[in-house]
């Protein structure tokens, strides 16, 4: 099979042995992998991690909140919207329901 060169960097066809491809072997440098690493890290921490904690947070502080602090933590669900809409429909913080024994 022709070899072909890309990025400097002999490869063989498309149909060479996955298991020996490791990641000195890609045609993306470093650079490129730390860039996405870090853009991926800034993504999981904007859209999950940061909106619920304070998801959470309005959970357990609900009824005891000053207005400072509401107005406070109802800035930061501005600035976090995305990530609540994300988790908007998988959690779920509504009372339960009554029972209603007569």
């Amino acid at each position: 099979m022709p070899l072909e060169y890309v990025y400097g960097t002999k490869y063989e066809s498309k149909r060479h042995n996955c298991e020996n491809v490791m990641l000195e072997d890609l045609p993306v440098s470093s650079n490129t992998l730390l860039a996405l690493g870090t853009y991926g890290g800034l993504a999981f921490v904007y859209l999950l991690a940061i909106p619920v904690a304070i998801l959470f947070y309005l959970k357990a502080r609900w009824n005891t909140m000053a207005s400072v602090e509401r107005f406070l933590v109802y800035g930061l669900m501005f600035v976090f919207f995305p990530g609540i809409l994300v988790l908007s429909p998988i959690l779920n913080f509504r009372p339960h329901p009554r029972s209603l024994n007569s």
